[in-house]
């Protein structure tokens, strides 16, 4: 069940000037269902991106890669559900370039203009003929429509809309999706997230951005620690707000717009941890005054990614040890004498032991909660991580043992 997410009304995304959506049914896993999403872009917008770590990604992040950086521009983006093409070698790359080339003749552009995306089964070999049969017969859409067609495993679809000043007279709108419940963990999680906007960007500017603000948001969640093949994280910039070009991060309308894109991008990530597969708990692993970022990190994942701690938080059940034995072995240089730990608003652990204070109907309190904060103090330094994540459930095994099925 989604844990405190709801699906967002067509009237509270807004549209983006320069972006064009359509939908359609390729059939690809499921008859009448929407499985295939297309973006047109209008000439003379930029893109950033950034893709899985994963050695094995799949062969539309391949050609995406390729595409990206082409001289004329990017002119649209092709998405499917039900099959990931990956694992899929030389074939796999052949198929994707097959739909990119259908999408260009559709548009008129070149194949390389074009940049696919795919999601679902690994292993199997992409249909791309369905896939450019229905090309030929899509129909317009709206955003909502979009969220819906990228879904998988997802329980409901993930959408957000932001407005803000950038600059002395500009207003910049942005609206973005993602989809993603199982599989998710950086860098980045078995994830797509699309983000528009209407700001004017200088290309390597908005590449710098898209990674800064995917640090922060989709590469700091987890659901289950595994890294999918075909994660994709892309912002468009359509330049059609009016705004003169931002070419550098020293501009301060840099900050402006990544501060919008940023809020925009994580309640679009926090959505995906909402809606994991089976969760009904929502979990922030806070740590602060670490030495360093990674150290921060290391500790925030080994609490978020440990199946003892989220079987605990699936049962409610404050055995908190789980938690310490889970920052011991995170690899980072803890003084277990000066850490203190937080599970809401309870102080757990100081001192290397239970906090004087802690008594086990505090923590039964917070742990009965659907959304709950861990916040651990290494009394180290000045550097900080959040990471968020779920629990771990039994509905969480059975969904993933019937994915194929």
């Amino acid at each position: 069940m989604a844990v405190n997410l709801r699906e967002k009304e067509v009237d509270e995304l807004l549209s983006i000037d320069g972006v064009g959506i359509f939908v359609g049914q390729a059939g690809i896993k499921k008859a009448e269902h929407d499985d295939l999403t297309l973006f047109v872009l209008s000439e003379k917008n930029t893109i950033g991106a950034v893709f899985t770590q994963n050695r094995f990604c799949a062969a539309p992040v391949h050609i995406a890669k390729q595409h990206l950086f082409d001289e004329d521009g990017v002119r649209a983006l092709v998405v499917n559900t039900g099959n990931a093409n990956a694992g899929t070698g030389a074939e796999g790359r052949e198929r994707a370039k097959e739909v990119c080339v259908a999408a260009a003749e559709k548009l008129g552009c070149n194949p390389t203009q074009v940049l696919p995306f795919s999601t679902g089964v690994i292993l199997e070999p992409l249909p791309a003929d369905k896939i450019v049969t229905a090309l030929s017969r899509m129909r317009p859409a709206t955003w909502a429509d979009a969220a819906r067609a990228i879904m998988t495993t997802d329980t409901i679809p993930k959408s957000a809309s932001r407005s803000g000043q950038v600059g002395q007279n500009h207003t910049v709108s942005a609206t973005g999706i993602s989809k993603g419940a199982g599989m998710i963990c950086p860098n980045m999680a078995t994830m797509l997230g699309f983000i528009a906007c209407d700001a004017k960007v200088a290309q390597p500017v908005l590449q710098l951005m898209t990674q800064e603000i995917a640090d922060a948001t989709f590469n700091s969640i987890t659901v289950d620690g595994d890294t999918s093949t075909n994660d994709s994280f892309v912002i468009i910039a359509t330049g059609r707000c009016g705004q003169s070009e931002i070419d550098n991060i020293a501009d301060p309308r840099y900050d402006q717009l990544k501060a919008l894109l940023q809020d925009l991008a994580l309640e679009l990530a926090q959505a995906i941890v909402r809606d994991g597969e089976g969760a009904t708990k929502f979990i922030t692993v806070s740590v602060e005054n670490a030495e360093s970022r990674e150290e921060a990190r290391k500790v925030a994942y080994a609490v978020a990614h440990s199946p003892l701690v989220k079987t605990a938080f699936s049962a409610s059940d404050p055995n908190l040890g789980r938690l310490l034995a889970a920052i011991g072995y995170s690899g980072a240089d803890v003084d277990t004498e000066h850490l203190r730990m937080w599970l809401g608003d309870v102080l757990v652990t100081e001192k290397g032991g239970r906090a004087a204070s802690y008594t086990e109907e505090e923590g039964q309190r917070v742990m009965n909660e659907a959304e709950i904060t861990v916040r651990i103090d290494l009394r180290k330094g000045l550097e900080k991580a959040v990471v968020y994540t779920c629990d771990l459930t039994k509905e969480y095994v059975a969904i993933n043992a019937d994915y194929r099925s």
